[in-house]
């Protein structure tokens, strides 16, 4: 029986085009002018300095700047970086710029299960701070107090079944209890390792008949009983 529900973002939730053209080009365009007014501010002058222990040199602010901006254009997973993006984003978001995208199917389901007493929680590559402000800002209103709980990079890479297996343990929850919802069949193959229930959201892509996940285009088509029945 699934007693929680750990969900990807971007194109399980939500479309991966507001990431790649609104998040993306927001954060890239409004980096280099936010680290140099906040470069001496407490949680930024931190995150510059992971950013110089992850590529193993002492940078200067220009340099690191343009290390971000290189990591953005590569589309890198690397947690200083999105932990930057997150303080960019929120500008964003409180300043009316644009609102988190949530599929109507995602939205309605996940209120559906919450009043059925499910836990849910939030497993994506952008930090955690960047997901409570995409759910905290959707045109369906402030949906943050859906979730139980939020897991970025920092709890491991999401390909990884490490990762998987420090979730359901700090969650002390029964690995074959939890249901893991991606777009991405690798990170699906993690999960599963760890022993986690699957479900591989296809959205606009043609399902994979060769894929061992079960696969599904919208949040409407999620049974709990097939899923724990596998």
């Amino acid at each position: 029986m699934i007693k929680a529900i750990v969900t990807d973002i971007e194109g399980t939730t939500s479309s991966i085009l507001f990431v790649k053209d609104v998040l993306f080009p927001y954060a890239r365009a409004n980096l280099a002018g936010y680290v140099q007014r906040h470069a001496n501010d407490p949680q930024v002058k931190a995150l510059l300095e992971d950013v110089c222990k992850e590529v193993g040199a002492q940078l200067s602010t220009e340099q690191t700047i343009d290390q971000l901006i290189r990591w953005i254009d590569e589309d890198k997973k690397v947690t200083p970086l999105k932990s930057l993006q997150g303080l960019l984003w929120e500008a964003g978001y409180r300043q009316g710029d644009f609102k988190g995208h949530v599929y109507p199917d995602a939205a309605e389901k996940l209120k559906e299960w919450k009043s059925r007493g499910l836990d849910l929680y939030v497993y994506s590559s952008g930090s955690v701070y960047a997901q409570k402000l995409l759910f905290g800002h959707t045109e369906y209103g402030d949906l943050t107090p859906l979730f139980s709980g939020y897991f970025d990079t920092h709890i491991g890479g999401k390909k990884e079944k490490q990762a998987y297996d420090n979730i359901a343990g700090q969650l002390a929850i029964p690995a074959n209890q939890l249901l893991f919802l991606s777009d991405i069949k690798e990170e699906l193959d993690a999960a599963e390792a760890a022993g986690f229930e699957t479900v591989w959201l296809t959205r606009d892509s043609a399902p994979d008949p060769q894929a061992g996940h079960r696969q599904v285009n919208s949040f409407d088509q999620i049974s709990l009983a097939f899923a724990a029945q596998r």
